[in-house]
């Protein structure tokens, strides 16, 4: 194994100086919350369609796929491809309703269409999850770059987090789509350039192909069968219609017509990316045999370090942050936006001048990053990391389904009342909760298509429930009645 020469070192600190760059530079262009938070709705669909792109995966592809891909073979491009009918679907039924219902955060229209409680209520839920999931991924990139790649992995976390605090807390959401789009090219540059390194050392397709093991090319494998494929779609339609930094991109564009091509360009990379991202994991299962399954996880870096020369090994590190650091970004910004208009100028400070808003975002978007590289750290220094990651994945089933589910129900359907959406909320996550603890005893209740149904039954059930219990009438009616009128969705 090669270690790392100057040259790498050189590029990574390169594509840094790069990314704080990009900070400065949109640093006095924002003059208002909406412009630092929505991008003042003229974001073309081009850099609006990247950052969506670059912020729906993170270097945990580069970990647990690659491992997959290595393990199994086609089953990781089987699972990402699900994304582009999801991707699809979002674009078709949310991308219009999403433009048309925010502004400047993606929770402000809860207020209007179910009620203040639930609004605030989705703040302090979400800002944990988005917290934890920031440091998992963080975590990941130092992970990947610092064991795998002899990078060290404190450096990696901290500087790392740190320029993503830099460039967001500068320049808001214009900076964040700009360096998201470097970023992309980055990561393409090596993503396209890899792939041949590994075909030249298995001898070429042919070869590899009657070299790789039986069933390498199957659409599923293992536990992942169509139960679960299935299961997962439903999962990865929730989470990207209704992540916060995802709706960012679509009510950030230019117009209507913006925000759905926005929606196909990022259909149409993920159709053509996981070939690509994946074949130098399944390459390695013939050229470099034997791994074990305990090092998996380090497939890729391993692969890298086998097959690059000096300089290429620093465009990959740069490439894997790319992968992390905008979707850092997008969670960065977006959470900031959550902050300081669903908390500060809706509860604190409803007077509050641009410049104290633009002051209160750069604030809170430092605060979001100081916490996702502290929680990174408590996961570094845990004593059982992978069971750490185990129970933070079925926290989100516990927790993310309750949520997504009113929220687009609440974009959707007019006859679920203001009052279903905080019943929901809360019998969804009970229930959650309830199978969660149970699950100590009935380990089959913590699996994740048990656990997805089991939070999807109790939170329509709930706003079925609210509905009939609380209906709409007076000013609360006329609120809703306004709010659908908006959507032009009568």
């Amino acid at each position: 194994m090669k270690g790392l020469s100057a040259l790498d070192y050189a590029v990574v600190a390169a594509f840094f100086a790069a990314m704080v760059g990009v900070g400065l530079f949109y640093a006095r262009r924002q003059k208002s919350s909406d412009a630092f938070f929505g991008g003042d709705k003229s974001v073309p669909w081009y850099l609006a369609g990247v950052s969506y792109y670059m912020g729906s995966f993170s270097a945990l592809a580069f970990v647990m796929y690659s491992a997959l891909a290595y393990k199994y073979g086609w089953i990781p491009v089987t699972l990402s491809w699900l994304n582009v009918p999801v991707v699809l679907l979002v674009t078709w039924f949310f991308a219009l309703r999403w433009r048309r219902a925010a502004k400047a955060s993606p929770l402000e229209f809860l207020e209007s269409r179910f009620t203040p409680k639930m609004r605030q209520g989705l703040v302090w839920l979400g800002l944990p999850m988005r917290i934890l999931d920031g440091a998992l991924k963080l975590f990941a990139i130092g992970t990947v770059v610092g064991v795998g790649m002899g990078f060290p992995i404190e450096t990696a976390i901290i500087v790392s987090g740190l320029v993503i605090v830099f460039y967001t807390f500068l320049g808001g959401l214009k900076a964040t789509l700009v360096a998201d789009f470097i970023q992309f090219f980055v990561l393409m540059l090596i993503v396209v350039i890899l792939p041949f390194f590994c075909l030249d050392r298995v001898g070429g397709l042919s070869n590899f192909i009657d070299k790789a093991p039986d069933g390498f090319f199957a659409l599923f494998a293992g536990k992942y069968t169509w139960a679960y494929v299935l299961v997962f779609f439903y999962a990865q339609f929730l989470e990207l219609s209704t992540s916060w930094s995802m709706v960012q991109r679509f009510y950030s564009t230019r117009s209507e017509r913006d925000a759905k091509k926005a929606g196909y360009l990022v259909a149409l990379l993920l159709f053509i990316g996981p070939p690509l991202f994946f074949f130098p994991a399944m390459a390695a299962r013939v050229f470099i045999p034997g791994i074990p399954e305990a090092d998996m996880n380090g497939v890729y870096a391993i692969v890298c370090k086998e097959v690059l020369p000096s300089g290429l090994m620093g465009l990959v590190i740069a490439g894997m942050f790319s992968a992390t650091m905008s979707t850092l970004a997008g969670f960065y910004n977006a959470m900031a936006s959550v902050v300081t208009n669903d908390f500060y100028v809706r509860i604190l400070n409803p007077s509050a001048s641009p410049k104290r808003q633009i002051a209160v975002a750069r604030l809170a978007t430092f605060l979001a990053g100081a916490l996702v590289i502290a929680f990174t750290f408590v996961m570094r220094h845990a004593q059982k990391a992978n069971d750490l990651f185990d129970v933070t994945n079925q926290l989100f089933s516990v927790f993310g389904t309750p949520i997504a589910i009113p929220v687009l129900a609440g974009l959707v359907v007019k006859r679920f009342s203001r009052f279903s959406g905080f019943a929901g909320l809360t019998m969804g996550i009970g229930f959650g909760v309830g199978a969660f603890v149970a699950g100590n005893w009935w380990p089959v209740l913590r699996e994740m298509m048990v656990m997805n149904f089991i939070t999807t039954m109790a939170t329509l059930g709930g706003m079925a429930w609210g509905t009939w219990w609380r209906p709409d009438s007076g000013k609360g009616l006329e609120e809703k009645e306004n709010f659908f009128k908006k959507l032009n969705f009568v």
